[in-house]
Parts: C-alpha cells; structure tokens; sequence
C-alpha cells in the first residue's frame, strides 16, 4: 500500500503542471509561427506588414489578412472549444464528454445544412443562432436519451455518438440533393481555418469574451456540482438552472466555433483532459488552463498544418487533423480514465419477452424476405408512375442484382455485429461502433489512392485488411484497457473517428477520386449488375455456413477463458478465427453498402427482440433482418425520392439510427 502510494506521488510530481504544459504547447507554436512566417515574408517586414500593410506587396498583404487572421482565430476557437470541453465535463460529471462526442457539432453542422439548403433566408439573422439551435436540438436528444439512465457516462457518450452519425448520414443526403448548394459545406465541416480578412476574428472575440464572464460567474455553481448533489442543494443552488446555464453555455462556445470556421474534432476532449492530467484539479483552475490549452493546442496544430501543406503542396483541413490527435490521445486515455462506477450502468439492453418457437419466425422471416426480393425486383416508379416488372423484363435484370447486393450487404453486417456482441460480451458493439467499417473503409481508400486501377479482387482484399487491422487494434487496446466493455467502446469510438478522420483528410485533398469515394461510401447500389450480385451472394453463403462451426465457442467464450479451456475450446485460437470472420464479413458488406449503416448494431438486438437466445439461432435471425432492412431501405431509395436515387446504406443509417436512439432510451441502469 505505502509503495502504491509512493508511486502515485512520484507520477504526480513527474507531471509537467499545468502552466508549463501551456508554456511548452504556446513555445512549440510560436517556433512553428516564426518559420511559416519566415516562410512567406523576411523578418524585418513583420511588423510593417501587421500594422500598415503595403497594397504593392504580395507577400505582406497575406501576411496581414491571411496569415494573421488565421492565427487570431485559431487562438480564439481553441480556447472556446476547450473551455466547452471542459464544462461539459464537469456538469455532466463524465470525462470523456465534449463538443464531438456528444454531438453538438453535428447538430450545428447538420442544422447550417438544412437552412442553406431550404431556407437560406435565415442565414441573414445570423448563422451562430441556426447552428446554436441545431446544437441544443442535439444535446437535447442526447440527454432525453439517456434520462432514463440516470445520465450514466457512457450511455449519455453512445447517444451523442449516435447523434453524431445520424447527423452525418442526413448532412450526406442532404449533399446529395443540393451539391450545388452544400458543395463548400463539406470541405468546411471538415474545419478549415483558411480565411482572407478579419472578420471571423471580429465575428468570434466579443461573442467569446462574453462566453468566459459568464462562465466565470459559473465558476461557484459548477464547483458545488462537482461535489454532491445533496451538498449543492443544502447551500442553496438550483442544479436544474445552474446545470442548464452551464450546458447553454458550452454549447453557445462549440456553435460560435462550428459556424465560423467548421468543425474541430476531437479539441473540446483534448484540451480538458491534458489540462486535467497536468495538474489542474480546482474547478476554477480546470476551466483556465483548459482555455489555454485549448488555445494553445489548436495554435501549434493549425502551423503545423500549414507548414505541411506547404510541404506536400495540398491545403489540408485543420479540424480533421486535429482528429487525428485527438483520437490517439483518447486511445491513450482508456485504460488510465478513473471512470465512476456507475459509468457502466446502463450498457445491457434488457428486452423482455418469452423465448419462442425458433422455426416459425424463421419461417415468417424467410417468406417476408422474399416477398420484399420479389417487391423491389418488380415495383418501381418511371416516367408514367408506378410500373411492375415481370421477370422476363429488363427492368427486373437491374432491379434484382440491386436487391440481392443489399440483401448480402445486411446479412454480413448483422452477422459481424451479432459476433461482436458476443466476442465482447458488450450489447453496443458493432461494425458501425467500433470503427471496423471505417477500418475498411480506410484500407480501400489507401488502394485507391496507392494503386492506379483497381479491380474488384483487390478492393475486397484492402477493405479486408484495413477491417481486420482496426479490429484487431481494437480488441488489442481493449485487453490493454481491462476488457470493460464500457472501454471497449471507447477504444472503438476513438479508432472509428481516427480512421474517419483520415478518410476526410483524404476527401478533401481536392483529388477526383475523392467524388467517387464520397458516392461509394454513402453506400449506393446504383450500378451493381449480375456479376456483383452473384459473387456477394457467394460471399454471403460462405459467411452463413461459417455460422455453424462457431456457434459452440460464441457459447462457451463468455465464460472466460479458464472456463473456455476446461470445456476444451482454445481461447485464443477461437476469438482469432472469429475476428478474421468478422472482419472478412463487414469487408465485403462495406464495399456493397458503405460504412454508413446501423444494421450490424441493430439487427442483433432485434433477434433478441423476437425471442432469440442461442448463439446460432440468434446470428441467423439477426442475418434475416438485417438483409430485409437492407433490401427494404434499397427498395426505399430508388422509389420515394423518383427520380432521385437515395443510396441504401443511407437509407438504412435513417431507419437504423432512430431505433437504436429507441432502444438506447429503453435502458435501465445496472444494479
């Protein structure tokens, strides 16, 4: 005990504190500053070039509304982000709350798209009030959610990520439709800090000055809340106003930053813990040198940006980047986060319900699905109305190849994320939660952008790759972090939003690839002929006969391995073909519709909905489902938007993500 102790104080004192990493952080920035600088202007033309310009000068006129301008606002949208960041945390009492994982930048973002596309009138009263009520829409949602659960930390982080990717799913629709329109949006939401005058600095300095007096004025009320309840109310304090005032607070700081210059991923969560892991433990002192942080942080990203887009020759998103450190730093963050014990509660879905007569649903299951196969194939809209197609037609030669790609496509994602779930022991695993389709998603953009063609053959080989690479990261960072699932989560979460993070990077290079990777990754069957249907059929049968053969060590592995090895199943050897399975499985699904999709997280809960228990009957049922959503949410997007076409693993993303918000609501919290 005295020892652990010993330690503990040592690692304390070895801690830079906070006011030497703010030093260190502004140090390194200000070293970057002066060489990006040096860059594009001698030293001895600076000053001139910040105070009286010369309109003959190139280089000086860029330095003084470009460059500089840049630099003011970064300063001033990372203190925003990380005094959000670091509210949100302390009224929530949830370390790993911010701005990104609760889904008030999407909420912004989706909010802004939305008004450009259909009312673009009201962008003249001012953008910060659209993405301000977008912003409360979406933590509104978050906390109706997870009410119910006592505001348990990772329900309240399971709904915001939800929120999240049922904002980017809409936005991508809404792109869709209004490309015209929303062209910039996406390359802005990816959180570009490139600006050509002084007005978003301008914009941002009194709002944001006005943000820190009132969250100054929080300070008491926030440091009551930290303590207890019962403590807060004896000495007076109204928590509902205090715990509102504070929340409309941060989200006025993240939707000030969201409307001027995109999103910043991932900051908000950085800032806080650093701050927190330097050394700054006082309510007052958090929410400091959280701001500085933040600033500081956001500043050294930012140069470091722009000296590497000199380098490469490719303007590169900030916000994106900074995902792309925050995200490691959450991976960092899991096994050390000292989560309350209640920070679990709330993860197990309890579905009531007898268990029933396995070969009648499945009976009813199959006739369902073929009866929707035979719809889509037959039914659809052309230019004089409804038509149906026999199937000897030639409409039903392109209608049916569409169906059964979907049909494989739900299949395999319900399979993977019915395997993960019981790899995991954890009921919110998925391809979608994980990161395990992003991980595909990454590896066939890498192929894409590394190789000059690519054939069918070699996109289903890197999607494999990179899923197998992300899920085996994951379950590896996951062992580190203790197995939890709550951790497992988190781990998924952070690697999911890295390799996004990376895609977006990728997307808004300006490369002519990137089109056909924003298309292919909403998940589209458009185009898919008998060929493609046939091998995904093939690719589907070879999952399902695998089901079998595993069914015995999905039911003995959540015993643990001592029981596992008594029962003579090898532990390791089982848990490594499964996740080959898996990962092969959410691979092909993500070629035929996107990563985009909620249908391996949702149909397995669906099959325990209806009564399914056993491991194989449950795999199977989840696998009927979700084909049928797929083919249902295909048949949907070819007919309701006529003659639009609305990719399918969007449509299924709109139908997946409210039932999971559904049963999300349903939890209870854990005993």
């Amino acid at each position: 005990m005295a020892e652990r102790v010993a330690t503990a104080r040592a690692a304390r004192r070895a801690r830079p504190g906070p006011a030497r990493l703010v030093a260190l952080l502004a140090g390194a920035a200000l070293v970057l500053t002066l060489v990006n600088l040096a860059r594009h202007l001698p030293a001895g033309g600076w000053w001139a070039a910040l105070i009286a310009p010369d309109a003959d000068d190139p280089a000086q006129m860029f330095v003084a509304f470009a460059y500089a301008p840049r630099l003011a606002v970064s300063l001033l949208a990372g203190a925003a982000l990380g005094l959000a960041g670091a509210m949100l945390q302390v009224v929530l009492r949830n370390p790993i709350a911010s701005p990104t994982t609760l889904g008030i930048e999407a909420g912004a973002t989706v909010a802004l798209a939305v008004t450009l596309s259909w009312a673009p009138g009201l962008i003249g009263f001012g953008r910060e009030w659209v993405a301000l009520g977008g912003g409360l829409a979406a933590i509104g949602m978050v906390l109706l959610l997870s009410r119910r659960s006592g505001f348990a930390p990772l329900v309240v982080i399971l709904a915001g990520m939800v929120t999240s990717l049922a904002g980017a799913a809409f936005s991508a629709l809404l792109f869709l439709f209004n490309n015209h329109y929303l062209s910039g949006l996406f390359l802005w939401g990816a959180g570009s800090l490139s600006l050509q005058d002084w007005s978003e600095p301008v914009f941002l300095a009194p709002r944001l000055a006005l943000a820190i007096a009132c969250a100054a004025l929080l300070v008491r009320p926030l440091t009551l809340i930290d303590l207890d309840d019962g403590v807060a109310r004896s000495l007076g304090l109204g928590l509902a106003a205090a715990r509102f005032a504070a929340l409309l607070v941060a989200v006025a700081l993240t939707v000030l930053v969201v409307a001027s210059v995109g999103v910043i991923g991932f900051l908000g969560l950085a800032a806080p813990v650093l701050a927190q892991f330097s050394g700054a433990r006082r309510i007052g002192s958090r929410l400091l040198f959280s701001t500085l942080v933040g600033a500081s942080l956001l500043w050294l990203t930012d140069q470091g940006v722009q000296l590497l887009s000199s380098q490469f020759g490719t303007p590169l998103p900030t916000g994106a980047v900074t995902a792309m450190f925050g995200a490691p730093l959450l991976l960092w963050m899991v096994p050390r986060l000292k989560l309350p014990p209640h920070v679990g509660a709330g993860i197990s879905v309890r579905i009531g319900g007898p268990v029933i007569a396995v070969a009648p649903l499945f009976a009813g299951l199959v006739l369902v699905l073929v009866a929707a196969l035979v719809l889509s194939a037959s039914l659809g809209q052309g230019l004089d109305g409804w038509t149906f197609a026999g199937p000897h037609s030639g409409l039903w030669d392109l209608r049916l190849p569409r169906a059964l790609a979907a049909f494989a496509g739900g299949v395999m994602l319900a399979v993977a994320g019915g395997i993960l779930q019981r790899m995991t022991g954890n009921p919110m695993a998925s391809p979608e939660v994980m990161g395990v389709s992003a991980g595909a998603a990454c590896g066939l953009v890498a192929a894409l952008f590394l190789f000059d063609e690519i054939g069918r053959v070699e996109r289903t080989l890197a999607a494999s790759l990179g899923a197998l690479a992300a899920l085996a990261a994951i379950l590896a960072l996951a062992r580190v972090a203790k197995g939890a699932p709550e951790r497992v989560i988190l781990v998924g979460i952070a690697t999911g939003a890295l390799l996004d993070s990376l895609v977006s990077v990728l997307m808004a290079s300006g490369d002519p690839r990137a089109t056909l990777l924003f298309n292919w990754m909403t998940g589209s069957t458009y185009g898919v002929g008998a060929p493609a249907a046939a091998s995904s059929l093939v690719a589907t049968l070879a999952v399902l006969a695998a089901l079998p053969l595993i069914a015995r060590w999905l039911d003995i592995l959540p015993l643990g391995e001592p029981g596992a090895r008594a029962l003579g199943v090898p532990a390791a050897l089982s848990r490594s073909l499964m996740l080959m399975l898996a990962a092969l499985a959410t691979a092909f699904a993500t070629l035929l519709v996107g990563p985009l999709s909620f249908v391996g997280l949702i149909a397995p809960h669906l099959a325990r909905l209806f009564g399914l228990r056993r491991p194989l009957a449950e795999l199977a049922g989840a696998a009927l489902i979700g084909g049928l959503v797929m083919v249902l949410a295909d048949f949907a997007g070819r007919v309701v938007a006529f003659p639009w076409q609305l990719p399918a693993g969007l449509v299924a993303s709109m139908i997946g993500a409210p039932a999971f918000l559904w049963l999300l609501s349903r939890k209870q919290t854990a005993p």
